[in-house]
């Protein structure tokens, strides 16, 4: 086992697959000379060549264009967002040939390419930097989504997603990208589709992910101290949705807490939530909880950023409603 920067597993994950398979490469912004702009392809250039590793101009749309286009004559592109705030302008790309051609060919062209970068809220960067996109991009049929929480998770799920013949929309953390874990040496993948427990429990399921993960499991620590059991439930992949893993745990738990720091009207949460509602409301000793992010353009001062956003004191707190304390 070596203990792996969040950073560093997705860089050791992306250079095996590019190891393994010549068609594999990589283009963004700042990816090659700089080494990424969060490092997280440090190195890469040096090691595979500018033929591999791409230096793009700051134009989201044209390149994400031209990694569809690769995609769909056989090669296997990973395209790094400087941040999906950036990649809304590759929007109509994303939606309206990387999910769509495949269907729309009756299966004549495969589309292996990864959409990645940093998703979410970080720290005091505003508005228009500070969006957390899951929710749109998980409502087009022919997108996989996932969201890792933990260098094991981020390594497993990467080499999944390269090798995978679908478009896969790869969701990270900014603020996650220092976090430290154990990753096998050995080669291992996460299943497309396949959640995680991060931590067992009996009276409530708390469903998060990506960096909501730790604050999950941060209000778990401040309920054990008051004799409440918590089960924290990773999706780690949002579509396909892990939904099996879900309903079992809501089923043992009877009470459910999803926590996201996405807007609420139409979230992931409130999907989730319909799902349980709809398939295991005879299973319910309450009404599913959500925890969003304000339902406001995010404020730019720190003390307001903060109040916009979920926290473990707001997940305790739904906890115990749904438990009646």
């Amino acid at each position: 086992m070596a203990t792996l920067q969040i950073r560093e597993a997705l860089n050791q994950a992306m250079c095996e697959e590019m190891e393994r398979d010549q068609n594999v490469f990589i283009m963004g912004e700042e990816v090659a000379q700089y080494n990424g702009a969060y490092k997280v392809t440090q190195g890469m250039l040096k090691k595979f060549g500018d033929k591999r590793v791409i230096d793009t101009p700051i134009t989201e749309a044209g390149f994400a264009g031209i990694g569809i286009g690769a995609a769909m004559v056989g090669l296997r592109p990973i395209v790094e967002m400087m941040t999906w705030n950036f990649a809304i302008l590759a929007f109509d790309q994303i939606m309206n040939n990387a999910a769509k051609l495949h269907y729309m060919s009756a299966g004549q062209f495969k589309i292996p390419i990864v959409f990645r970068g940093p998703n979410g809220p970080a720290h005091m960067l505003g508005a228009q930097h500070s969006q957390a996109l899951e929710s749109m991009l998980a409502h087009v049929p022919g997108l996989i989504v996932m969201t890792p929480s933990n260098p094991y998770d981020a390594k497993g799920l990467m080499k999944s997603a390269i090798r995978s013949d679908n478009p896969v929309i790869f969701l990270e953390s900014e603020l996650m990208y220092g976090q430290k874990g154990e990753v096998p040496d050995e080669e291992y993948l996460i299943p497309i589709g396949k959640g995680d427990v991060k931590r067992a429990g009996a009276d409530v399921t708390i469903i998060a992910w990506t960096k909501m993960v730790a604050v999950a499991l941060q209000a778990a620590d401040e309920l054990a101290k008051e004799g409440i059991s918590a089960e924290v439930i990773d999706p780690r992949t949002i579509r396909p949705l892990d939904e099996d893993l879900i309903l079992e745990s809501v089923r043992k738990t009877n009470r459910c807490v999803i926590v996201e720091d996405s807007w609420p009207f139409a979230s992931v949460g409130t999907e989730i939530a319909h799902r349980i509602h709809t398939k295991a409301f005879d299973d319910l000793d309450a009404p599913v909880e959500k925890i969003n992010a304000a339902d406001i353009p995010m404020p730019y001062a720190n003390n307001l950023e903060q109040e916009a956003l979920p926290n473990a004191a707001k997940v305790v707190a739904a906890v115990k409603k749904v438990l009646y304390r």
